[in-house]
């Protein structure tokens, strides 16, 4: 660690402490084994291929874009989540017709 990794206004002794505690965090950090790093190393070499992944983006996309704009029309009273303007107005008349 350097100086500019502290705030200003830290004082000397603590600032001497910290970089101690850092240097010794680097120098104890663990390191996995190579069983694991081979391990992973293959699940990651059978991953997907690139254009099975894009493939897959792409979908995602348009289906979400797709759900988008039917939400949009429903909004806007259009579409296949409107709703129906016979069941708004005998909802209306039925409510009058309660007073």
């Amino acid at each position: 660690m350097s100086h500019d990794d502290f705030e200003p206004g830290i004082p000397a002794d603590e600032r001497a402490h910290l970089e101690r505690l850092a240097s010794r965090l680097v120098a104890e950090r663990p390191v996995p084994r190579p069983a694991f790093r081979g391990d992973l190393r293959r699940s990651i070499a059978r991953a997907p291929h690139a254009r099975r992944m894009r493939l897959r983006v792409a979908a995602y996309l348009v289906s979400g874009a797709a759900l988008l704009a039917i939400a949009a029309l429903g909004v806007n009273d259009v579409g296949p989540l409107a709703p129906q303007p016979g069941a708004q107005q005998g909802a209306a008349r039925a409510q009058l017709s309660a007073r």
